[in-house]
């Protein structure tokens, strides 16, 4: 008899679907070979801080602080209240140990999600479970369809051969709780305030917090580029140089203008070629959850929520994949869902191309994908119609036997021995895919002209301003969270211009761990920064929350440098266990001895500073004269709820300001010297507050 334990309910009721008729009992399916049963999730997690102690310990406290337990502890995992085991957890988890230690079962499957999480929440339970040795199988599947379970089960290897992504998965889950229990401990007794810090949800709290200070010191300036729109033969041809001239450098830009104008301008090269434009990759999560959020506005929970449901009835393949590549060996179940779509009316053909099958681009799933179950349209919610369209309409336009063919056009104007201009244009001729997926690309037409043709300038200096940079969005923000550390933007654009995207730095960073979180925790971390109102989510644009701000600037005050490089360095070291390259003991001492130095540099307490207590009245608003008062993390005018938006940060640059200090700045305009801030670089520095212009500013005067 084989044993197959799903990682959730739906997913059981699924791999029962391919083994075909089942008799259901109390928490379990059983015919004459197999029975199925489930998890939900966790249903082990790791022991508090105090079960490591004596528990006599009840409270947080630094005497116990940084923990490093010798060998990690699992429990059943409790109420929410943490007041005991769950009821419905623990009943659950004793079905499972009564079939697993049936004397007829001698093959135990984990048939937990295909990722490192699922490999090792099923592990947790059979290693809990079983009373004596059992063959151990895993079954690994890529969609939930019927057909896809039977094949499955007539595959399945060796649990052993997933030993190194449990090892992941378990190193992974000691260094989580080995920075989420310390940190997150220790900066919230220091600071008398839940902060909430993880490997993961500071180094993006970061990235928005940073962003959003760039936006709001951002300090506008003027500068001069030279511009002609001049028509010839009645055609405006617009050349914009990329010489650029500071505010006080207008006499300089005029005399250019006049030599470039003076000189006069020629055409030196037209070119005209018709090319086929490629299509988008198929979806990863990522990718997938991005246009999700700019063409829907679709938060990422929601969107992975349902990609999951639509996963878990069968529609799409397995969510959770960082790759938009297919892998060799599924040629033959590509040309199998073809054939379906093909019988729809859709023009597809199969198309063997490295820009869709690639091995080298593959960690463990391939791209998203469609199944060969295809919905009708009823059965879908609009949202789940939204999601699902988006992935097949991609399906459909990469092996679209229409191609879209566009003509791409150049021309080059020299003026003088100055500069060159390069004019690029493009027209659709051919349609093609982009009948059925979205196209972003406009016909741009150029003028008519010949080489050796003079064109008409007049060059003059236009004034323009400097813009601040945007805030995250979905898109931006998954992008910069895949490869924190991509900086050639300017080769990055052209590619994307010329249509080529060369995304192996990408997938080198990926495989190498140098992404921040991964494909199937990276959501779930963001919602948790939003829920604990670090940042906040509008249509698809994030900000940074007072509750953020206070949490950056905290734990930096404390020493703890959570950033990217850190988190990057420590998502190398799983990438090793899961290679082979290193034990999961080698990678949690490499976390332990970065904890272990946080506390050991840790600076000392300074004196509190009395910022004075909830509500309490610090003076008047010098915009609209209305009380300012203490807030949870700013002295705030009474007026916000009528559109005045002055306040006093309680922290500002990593020191806290005083109440009697807020009280000086509002009643004179100026604070006294206060010493011990701290620059973005980590320098110290002193600096009187002022009012200037409705806004507090720093006075080093």
């Amino acid at each position: 008899m084989v044993l197959i334990i799903a990682e959730k309910p739906s997913l059981a009721r699924n791999i029962v679907a391919g083994i075909g008729k089942m008799d259901k009992r109390d928490g379990y399916f059983i015919n004459d070979g197999y029975i199925v049963t489930w998890v939900f999730g966790h249903l082990f997690s790791l022991v508090d801080v105090e079960a490591y102690g004596d528990g006599s310990e009840t409270r947080w406290t630094l005497d116990n602080l940084p923990c490093f337990p010798e060998k990690f502890r699992f429990e059943l995992r409790r109420t929410d209240d943490k007041r005991g085991v769950d009821p419905g957890v623990r009943r659950q988890f004793e079905i499972i140990k009564t079939l697993c230690n049936r004397p007829d079962v001698d093959t135990v499957v984990n048939a937990g999600d295909a990722d490192r999480e699922g490999e090792i929440i099923v592990r947790l339970c059979i290693e809990n479970a079983l009373a004596t040795e059992k063959a151990k199988k895993r079954l690994w599947l890529p969609d939930q369809t019927p057909e896809t379970v039977k094949r499955a089960l007539s595959e399945m290897k060796d649990e052993s051969e997933y030993d190194n992504l449990a090892g992941e998965g378990y190193a992974r889950t000691y260094i989580d709780w080995l920075y989420g229990v310390n940190l997150t401990r220790y900066a919230t007794i220091k600071t008398g305030k839940l902060l909430r810090v993880g490997r993961v949800i500071v180094p993006i709290v970061r990235a928005i917090y940073e962003r959003d200070m760039e936006i709001r010191n951002f300090k506008p300036e003027i500068y001069y580029a030279l511009s002609s729109d001049a028509e010839t033969d009645g055609q405006k041809i617009e050349l914009t140089s990329k010489q650029r001239f500071a505010k006080d450098e207008l006499e300089a830009a005029a005399e250019l203008a006049k030599k470039y104008n003076e000189a006069g301008a020629v055409v030196t090269l037209c070119e005209s070629k018709r090319e086929a434009i490629l299509p988008g990759k198929l979806y990863s999560l990522s990718t997938l959850q991005n246009v999700l959020g700019k063409k829907y506005k679709m938060s990422m929970s929601d969107s992975l929520r349902i990609i999951q449901k639509l996963y878990e009835d069968g529609y799409l393949t397995y969510p959770r994949t960082n790759s938009e590549y297919l892998a060799t060996a599924e040629k033959d179940k590509i040309r199998a869902i073809l054939a379906n779509i093909s019988k729809m009316g859709y023009p597809v053909r199969f198309r063997d191309s490295k820009y869709i099958f690639d091995d080298s681009k593959i960690e463990s799933h391939s791209a998203l994908t469609p199944t060969y179950k295809i919905p009708a349209k009823d059965k879908l919610s609009r949202e789940e119609s939204e999601v699902y369209s988006t992935v097949f309409r991609r399906f459909v336009a990469v092996f679209c036997s229409e191609e879209c063919v566009a003509e791409k056009s150049e021309i080059k104007v020299k003026v003088g021995e100055y500069e060159e201009f390069s004019l690029k244009g493009t027209i659709i001729r051919e349609p093609g895919w982009t009948r059925y997926d979205d196209y972003s690309g406009k016909d741009k037409i150029l003028p008519t002209l010949s080489v050796g043709d003079e064109v008409n300038i007049d060059f003059a200096p236009r004034e323009k301003q400097t813009t601040p940079p945007r805030h995250y969005t979905i898109e931006t923000l998954n992008k910069y969270l895949k490869n924190p550390f991509k900086d050639d933007k300017a080769r990055a654009k052209e590619l994307e211009q010329s249509g080529v995207v060369d995304d192996a730095d990408d997938y080198r960073a990926i495989f190498e761990g140098l992404e921040l979180g991964t494909e199937a925790t990276r959501t779930g971390i963001i919602d948790n920064a939003k829920k604990s109102g670090y940042i906040d989510l509008k249509k698809d644009v994030y900000t940074i929350l007072d509750g953020g701000e206070f949490l950056i600037e905290s734990i930096g005050r404390l020493g703890i440098a959570m950033d990217k490089y850190k988190t990057s360095e420590l998502g190398r070291a799983l990438k090793r266990v899961f290679r082979g390259e290193m034990t999961v003991d080698e990678s949690v001492k490499l976390a332990e001895s970065e904890i272990a130095e946080i506390f050991k540099s840790a600076p000392a307490a300074p004196p509190p500073v009395n910022t004075g207590t909830l509500g309490e009245i610090v003076g008047k608003c010098p915009l609209c004269a209305r009380n300012v008062v203490r807030g949870r993390y700013k002295y705030g005018c009474m007026g916000y709820t009528e559109g005045c938006k002055f306040t006093v940060g309680v922290q500002i640059c990593r020191r806290d300001i005083p109440i009697s200090e807020a009280r000086r700045l509002l009643a004179e305009g100026k604070t006294a010297k206060i010493n011990g801030f701290i620059s973005k670089k980590g320098k110290p520095f002193g600096a009187r507050l002022k009012i200037a212009d409705g806004e507090v500013v720093f006075d080093f005067d």
